[in-house]
């Protein structure tokens, strides 16, 4: 092979990336930006699954709330005989022809148009590049996102029925402004009066999530967000337990995205896959698993009775071959007897069966042996004293 042809095999760079740099640029124009309304979409890999299960659900319920989506006419090319194009729908000739407008100018309006609109229809939902990985923006028009989303989560709390696979959390963005704090507090010291001035008051928590954006500190911006929402009425407290209204800040690069949400502690954080669980066990589960714990404790507890008579009866052997604890109440009960007794004829026999006792014991202490040892000893001298009397 000539050097010729191996020059000519030889490929640079821009072959093989430059059609990547062009679609990254392409993409580019298609961010998440400051003014837009929609919901922010959450899920753990696999983006275009994402997007196609957010589409669907999101038309459905829609379709519900809204009717069904109409497209707008936006284009008319009078050049091509009256006819829309593919996308915008069919005119008729009719109305062309009444019409009296010079070709040019309609060429101009078309242009204008198409350069207004991008050339495209404006759909109800749009997905857009967010700037964070796992995380999907659509863009919404004619329609208010946080309605939506909260009808799509009752749903799915009341049916129990799972829609989605791949959708983790679905947040509705009622507005959006830069991520810097004097932005951030000069737009929500607006966007808050209607849910928090007077009037009007609620029990509120501010839930605060910061993505490729080290500008912001969690903890600064709820303090200041906290004393924006005391400063338009005293009354509004927070409660982070069951709260009126949640106040969602998402920050994402250099766009801070807010909403006020209802029963965000009730939906599970607007999550979708927890949403569709049973919150408590049934009674009758709870019934099975009580008597399932009673049968597994039974057995144990009749082995226990059976192990606490053994164990007794270990007692009350035990002092008897060791010296235990009961030898010396039969000596207290012997000493107690024996007033009794005055010295009649049974005494001796007593003693006898004590002294008996005693020498049985062979593991006693050497303090209780020696105490019955001179017991025994005191017990002979009376004896013989008696004796002597008689």
């Amino acid at each position: 092979m000539s050097e010729a042809q191996n020059a000519f095999r030889k490929r640079g760079k821009k072959h093989f990336f430059g059609a990547q740099h062009h679609a990254k640029r392409w993409r580019g124009s298609r961010e998440l930006e400051v003014g837009m309304q929609g919901i922010l979409i959450t899920c753990s890999m696999n983006q275009r699954k994402c997007a196609a299960e957010a589409f669907n659900l999101l038309s459905e319920y829609a379709d519900k709330l809204y009717g069904p989506e109409k497209l707008t006419l936006t284009t008319c090319d009078l050049s091509a005989g009256g006819q829309f194009e593919e996308e915008a729908g069919e005119c008729s000739e009719g109305e062309n022809a009444k019409e009296e407008v010079d070709v040019e100018d309609a060429l101009k309006k078309e242009v204008a148009q198409l350069r207004a609109g991008g050339g495209r229809q404006e759909r109800r939902f749009q997905a857009l590049d967010s700037g964070a990985n796992n995380v999907i923006f659509i863009r919404t028009r004619n329609l208010e996102s946080d309605k939506l989303v909260h009808h799509i989560l009752s749903d799915l709390h009341a049916t129990k029925k799972k829609k989605t696979r791949v959708i983790l959390r679905m947040l509705p963005v009622t507005g959006t402004c830069k991520a810097f704090p004097e932005d951030m507090m000069r737009y929500m010291s607006t966007f808050l009066e209607p849910w928090f001035k007077k009037p009007n008051h609620a029990t509120y928590q501010i839930a605060f999530k910061a993505r490729n954006n080290s500008h912001n500190k969690r903890d600064d911006v709820i303090k200041a967000i906290a004393g924006l929402v005391g400063k338009l009425n005293p009354k509004n407290k927070v409660n982070l337990t069951q709260p009126d209204l949640t106040i969602i800040l998402e920050v994402i690069k250099s766009v801070c995205c807010v909403s006020v949400v209802r029963e965000y502690t009730r939906y599970r954080k607007y999550n979708l896959q927890e949403v569709v669980k049973d919150e408590e066990p049934k009674k009758e589960d709870a019934a099975k698993d009580g008597q399932g714990d009673d049968a597994a404790a039974e057995p144990p507890l009749a082995g226990g009775c059976e192990a606490l008579k053994k164990e007794e009866e270990d007692a009350a052997t035990e002092p008897a071959l060791a010296g235990g604890s009961r030898a010396p109440e039969k000596e207290e009960d012997a000493a107690a007897t024996e007033p009794a007794l005055a010295g009649g004829s049974r005494a001796p026999e007593k003693e006898e069966d004590a002294a008996a006792t005693q020498s049985a014991v062979g593991g006693g202490n050497a303090e209780e042996l020696q105490l019955a040892e001179e017991q025994s000893a005191v017990d002979d001298q009376q004896d013989k004293a008696e004796g002597d009397g008689e």
